[in-house]
Parts: structure tokens; sequence; C-alpha cells
């Protein structure tokens, strides 16, 4: 369960006026810890070093209304490529990928080449995040690079988008938490029916949806752009598919940056797992810091009491939803979906705490119901790539027996998403194509300095996970932000001025953290909110 960092961020300052407004009353999924020790034998992709078979010249054009929110949107502009939907039959069947730009303005002997940028999901639409990153920079930097941004396929603006059952998320949801065996199996019956689903619709794209095909599209970018080499931005599931570029065409790579670092030991059945207890801590930071400050919110003086309230209003949802137009809208399910956002970001914690007084104490839906809708609402074409893509990676179990134990013992320690994570991926034991039995083996010679940024504390990469990432890439530089829970460090709102420094300096020159062992520099943690 990994949603995008950049996606959900760009939506804080909006979250703000709503829910400051709102007085009368997305973000998706993988990564856990591994173990920081030494990494498993795995078999992976070979080596390639030369172009896919797509290398035809793109058109740009003005972009569509879809991208029109994205910062200095009158500079962005779009175009499609043609690629295989096989790339073992490169003159068979076609799909095409969306692409974005941002060009470079400095002089031309000041550029530098393609920037090509990721936001994660898997199942993120990526159009928006070429103006979103060139916002962020150092204007300087920005202008040295043509920064691309795309929909990879089967994603937004690609063709075809993967949808596998439309009405998925608008149909009331049984509780994550299953009351009794019969309700689990109701739930995974919906899992079945939806993998069912999307064999349907498109079973003729399903076996081209591994995180290597979306690398090789990658690479047919780079050949389309014109570009010997290319530089690499990728954020949460971003900074695995570029793990898996760099390990299949390492001498493609000019620069590369991972931001809140997958480990690739861990995909992805084990990494969910891992995630589930790290998000269990940045709830319990959430609710200490609600309580700290319940002269504000009223919602308890202790991290516990907080904790109590939560799941009064879990319980009280259960019983009666919050009604939308057509039926009801938010209930348990959907209250977490909306809480997990906290888990990313405590940029959201005063907006959280709001809605949920305003819920507790006066019977106000209207904050919970914005916020729902922003970053709670599940996007189904999102969902669908999500699990095409990590279904087919490596293998999932495929006895109905494992999920049960393993999410009955995760739940004992870490409540608050174990069944809901559970039922994010649930539809991965019965897909129809069955991945490898291990993951990819990550890792090439003759790669540049990559340059990688992790917060300790990250719920959806968490920091011993990206130390295994660190190891499998000897070239790779850490710099890790020290008590940092939020997911995505670089660009962020607010801004971490000493990460986006690193980044700067290693987009500007190349410059890389020159001290050794697995951590070459660190940053401190934003301070929490005020309330």
């Amino acid at each position: 369960m990994i949603r995008a960092r950049t996606a959900a961020l760009a939506v804080v300052a909006a979250a703000a006026a709503a829910v400051a407004g709102c007085t009368g009353g997305s973000a998706g999924s993988p990564v856990g810890a591994g173990s920081p020790s030494g990494s498993p034998v795995l078999s992976g992709p070979p080596v390639l070093s030369g172009p896919p078979a797509t290398s035809s010249k793109l058109t740009w054009r003005p972009c569509p209304s879809a991208a029109a929110g994205a910062p200095d949107a009158s500079r962005l502009r779009c175009a499609s490529l043609q690629v295989p939907l096989n790339y073992q039959d490169p003159g068979g069947r076609k799909i095409t990928l969306a692409l974005s730009e941002i060009p470079a303005t400095a002089p031309t002997p000041r550029q530098q080449g393609v920037l090509l940028v990721n936001p994660g999901g898997p199942g993120a639409p990526g159009l928006s995040l070429a103006a979103t990153t060139a916002a962020g920079l150092t204007p300087s930097v920005a202008a040295e690079y043509d920064i691309v941004g795309f929909d990879p396929r089967g994603v937004g603006a690609s063709v075809p988008a993967l949808s596998c059952d439309p009405s998925f998320f608008s149909r009331p949801r049984p509780n994550y938490v299953p009351a009794n065996p019969a309700a689990e199996q109701k739930l995974i019956d919906d899992a079945k029916a939806y993998a069912a689903g999307c064999e349907r619709r498109f079973g003729w794209l399903l076996p081209y949806m591994t995180s290597e095909d979306l690398a090789k599209d990658m690479d047919s970018i780079r050949a389309a752009l014109g570009q010997q080499q290319i530089s690499y931005y990728g954020v949460s599931y971003g900074t695995y598919l570029g793990q898996v570029y760099a390990t299949m065409f390492p001498k493609r790579v000019r620069r590369m940056v991972l931001d809140s670092v997958v480990d690739p030991a861990g995909a992805w059945y084990a990494d969910n797992i891992d995630q589930d207890y790290a998000f269990q801590g940045r709830l319990t930071a959430f609710f200490a810091w609600i309580a700290a400050n319940d002269s504000v919110f009223h919602l308890g003086t202790t991290e516990a009491a907080v904790n109590s309230t939560f799941s009064a209003t879990m319980a009280r949802l259960g019983r009666q939803p919050i009604a939308g137009p057509s039926g009801p809208l938010i209930g348990p399910d959907e209250l977490s979906d909306t809480f997990l956002i906290g888990g990313y970001s405590n940029s959201w914690w005063p907006y959280l705490a709001q809605a949920l007084a305003a819920y507790v104490q006066n019977g106000s839906s209207a904050q919970l119901v914005s916020l729902y809708q922003q970053v709670g609402q599940q996007n189904e074409n999102e969902f669908a790539v999500y699990l095409a893509v990590e279904c087919s990676d490596t293998a999932w179990p495929r006895n109905w027996s494992r999920w049960n134990a393993d999410a009955s013992r995760v739940y004992r320690a870490a409540p608050f998403y174990a069944w809901g994570n559970v039922w994010f991926n649930a539809a991965c034991a019965f897909w129809p194509v069955q991945g490898p039995a291990t993951p990819e083996h990550i890792g090439a010679s003759g790669l540049p300095p990559i340059l990688m940024l992790q917060g300790t504390l990250d719920p959806a990469t968490p920091y011993a996970g990206a130390l295994v990432a660190r190891r499998l890439l000897p070239s790779a530089r850490m710099v890790v932000v020290t008590g940092g829970g939020n997911h995505g460090q670089s660009l962020a709102y607010p801004p971490n001025t000493c990460v986006d420094g690193y980044l700067d300096r290693y987009l500007a020159t190349g410059a890389v953290p020159a001290a050794s062992g697995l951590v070459n520099a660190t940053c401190p943690a934003l301070p929490a909110p005020g309330a």
C-alpha cells in the first residue's frame, strides 16, 4: 500500500483553505523494512546496454486540462509515445504513454539534458510532476534540465487506462476488520471478483505490467528524446522503478535521485507487512501530538485517550456512516483511509485533528467529508495499476490461511491498518499473472554516484529497508533525515532546506556527500506542525 507522496502533498494548501472554510458542519502503496544486514540471493533481469525498440520522434503540444492545475502550467507541454506492449515482440501491438515536459531555459552550454521524474504508486499519474519538480528546485538548477514527467503504462492519460471495476470504490464496503469468518469471506470474494474482472477486461495487458516493463518504457522515452543518458528523480515506488532501471540500463544513467527508498528484497508481501508496524508508530506519534495540544482539540490529554476517542469514532461510523448524496459515504474504512495521510506527512495533522474534533464534539461532518474527498477517496485506475504491477512483479502467497495468520498476528501489535492493507493487496492472492518466486536482484557495475534521501521514521518506506537498497547499490550515497517521519523528504511542504540543498547540489554538479559508511550525511527533521 504505497501512495504517491507528491500527489498527496500537492493538495496540502488546498486542504488548509477547504478545512478552514468548513466551520458550519489521493495518496496508495508498498514498502517495508527488511533486514538491515545482508541481503538474500535473488534472481534478476539481464543487464541491457542497447535501447528498446522505440526511438520515434515526439510532437509536443499544449497540455490537456488535466495538467492545468500544475505549477507554471503555461510552460508545460505534452506529447504521446507509442511503445511495444511486449518488448519481446517489438513489431507487435503498441500502447501509448502520455508525457509532459518543462523545457530547459538556461543557455545551451549550461543545459544538462533530461531529468525524468516519477511520483511513485505504482499507479500514480506523473504528468503534473514535471511542473511540480521545476517549481520546487532552485530556479537556476531547474533551468538546466528538460524536466519530463509521464503517466506510466495503464495510468491516467496513457492508453489504455487500466480499469477493472469502475464502481469498486463507490459501493458500500464491509469493515476492514472482519467480525467473523463470514465477513472475512465476503471481503475475500470481493478480491477474487476484482482479480477476475481485471483478467476479463484487460487480460491481454496484465502480463506486461511489471516494473521491468515500466523500466523498458523509461528507456523508450530516453530514446525518443534522443538522449544517450538520462537523469532521474523518483519518490516512493519511483525509487524501486529507478533501482530496476539502473540495474537493467546502468550505462544509460547520468544522475539518479531516490527519495524515500523501497526495500527491493521485500517486494512486495513482506514490504507491506513491515509498513503496517511503521504506520502504527506514526499514528501513535500523531495521537501524542493531538494530546499535547488538547487545549485546542479536546480529544484527550494522553495518546491512549486520543486513541480511545478515535476508536469510538470508528465504532460510531460503523453503526451510522456519514451520509453522502447517494448513500453512505464515510464509514470506518473511509475514516482509516483518510487518516492514513497523517502517516505520510505531519503537515496534515492539524487538519485531520480539527476535522475529528468537529465531528466528535459538534457532530459536524463537513471537514471530514472534505478531507476524505481530497485524500481518502480511492482512485480505481491507480488501484488497478498498483495491483497489476505488484501482483506480477513477484509471487504472492496463494494460500489464504497464510494471509489470515499474518494479518491476525500483525493486528495484535499494529491494528490501525493491518487489515486495511490486507484488503488493499488481497487480489494478488488470486491474480491471473503469477510473478517469479523471488524479487529482482538489484545492482549493476558501472553506475554513477546515486543520491538517496531517507527519513528514519518514514512509514511507507521504512529506514531499515532503505539501508538494504543502499547496500545493493554501492555507488549510492545516502542523506538521512534523523527523526524524519514524512514520506518524501525533498521538494516537500514545508521545505527541508538541508535536504533540498543536497538535491540541488547533486543535480547541478553531481556532488554527493563524501563521508564513508552507509549514511553519508544527516539533516535534522522539520519540527512538528503547530496546532
